[in-house]
């Protein structure tokens, strides 16, 4: 069992991981942990990512996912990165989180303890590609409830 819980930042998606991995009993990782230094420090400045930046991230997060069975919590915010993300792990299945982007906007300006600022929100928002029906995935809504509630909406 591989899965990416995905979606902009402020969607929820370190917390109704970690609730998720909590409740199937296997590993759970940050993709944010995977970030190097350089990265944290472009996005803690205020300046998006490129895809250039992203790629040895995503490769990161992909090799976690190729040698764990469990959970990582990841943007994958365009097709083109979920597919490089299925090129470690095949069988990944992806729930993308969604949220209505004021409330992202409010979660984002009230986070403490977190290097990305709520100005790159409209960044994400404008990149973000949603989950085809033809990619092994569901969209779940997380504008309420616990984290433990949302992850027991997720079927797996």
């Amino acid at each position: 069992m591989q899965i990416v819980v995905m979606g902009v930042s402020g969607s929820g998606k370190s917390v109704v991981g970690e609730a998720l991995a909590a409740r199937l009993g296997v590993p759970f990782v940050d993709g944010d942990s995977l970030h190097s230094a350089e990265n944290v420090a472009k996005m803690a400045s205020g300046t998006a990512l490129t895809d250039v930046d992203r790629a040895p991230w995503l490769d990161a997060v992909g090799a976690w996912l190729a040698a764990h069975q469990g959970v990582v919590a990841c943007s994958a915010l365009r097709r083109t990165y979920r597919d490089r993300l299925r090129a470690f792990a095949p069988a990944a299945r992806f729930v993308q989180l969604n949220v209505d982007p004021q409330l992202l906007k409010a979660r984002l300006d009230t986070r403490q303890h977190h290097f990305m600022p709520s100005t790159l929100l409209r960044s994400q928002l404008a990149i973000f590609e949603p989950l085809g029906t033809d990619e092994n995935g569901v969209a779940v809504d997380n504008t309420g409830g616990t984290p433990e509630e949302v992850a027991a909406r997720i079927p797996v």
